[in-house]
């Protein structure tokens, strides 16, 4: 990596929020410690407002833009990849999004790369999941972001209807199916429900908290005991 491409690497990795050691830093980049520490005082001298001091951890001051980036052929096809996978098979909000990230890129793309953007090397096909899969997908997200419980009228494999209150944590795409994981207050465990078995779900207005043993890290960690 050339120390003009580490340097960058640096201000993106410490403009996220979070204090990282020198050791850590160096560990992801492929260096030594000792190359991290002059970097970082190099950064400094010319202007970067990294706060910390060696052997406590760096943080970049909150506030500071970070420097344009810009991409390689490679890194441009995988976000087009991406943002089609979002169009074609997210919600019409997630497909909004991936229309603005393709606009704010081709703004700021030198006109050498723009071809890329439109490129058809790595096609997806413009598939579309329902309209109902979709609604239900755009409205399991909101109560996501939002940490509001949600109400369900589900049915099962064998078409057995229940009613459910879950606390939503986090929506999968399995390649044809989109499922919504969370914890069920009917069975007190996590479930996943499949969006296309969902016949009806209403947003709740009250919160559900923040427990211990029942957030999302809990939820991904008894899936892989699965």
């Amino acid at each position: 990596m050339r120390r003009a491409d580490r340097l960058f690497q640096i201000v993106l990795m410490l403009g996220r929020g979070r204090v990282l050691t020198a050791n850590t830093i160096a560990e992801r980049l492929e260096v030594s410690d000792r190359t991290i520490y002059r970097d970082v005082q190099d950064l400094q001298l010319s202007g970067v407002p990294i706060e910390g001091e060696t052997g406590v951890g760096y943080v970049l001051r909150r506030g500071y833009q970070v420097p344009p980036m810009m991409f390689d052929e490679e890194e441009l096809q995988a976000l087009v990849f991406g943002a089609d996978v979002a169009k074609s098979y997210g919600d019409a909000g997630m497909a909004e999004a991936a229309d603005r990230i393709l606009a704010k890129i081709d703004a700021v793309l030198p006109q050498r790369l723009r071809p890329q953007l439109v490129s058809h090397r790595v096609v997806v096909p413009d598939f579309r999941i329902s309209e109902e899969v979709s609604e239900t997908l755009g409205e399991a997200r909101n109560a996501i972001n939002n940490q509001l419980r949600l109400f369900l009228d589900y049915r099962n494999a064998a078409e057995e209807s229940s009613e459910r209150i879950i606390w939503p944590l986090t929506v999968a795409y399995w390649g044809r199916t989109w499922t919504l994981g969370g914890w069920c207050e009917l069975r007190q465990d996590f479930r996943n429900f499949r969006l296309d078995r969902i016949n009806s779900l209403r947003i709740l207005s009250s919160k559900f908290p923040d427990e211990p043993g029942k957030r999302l890290e809990d939820f991904l960690a008894s899936d892989r005991r699965c």
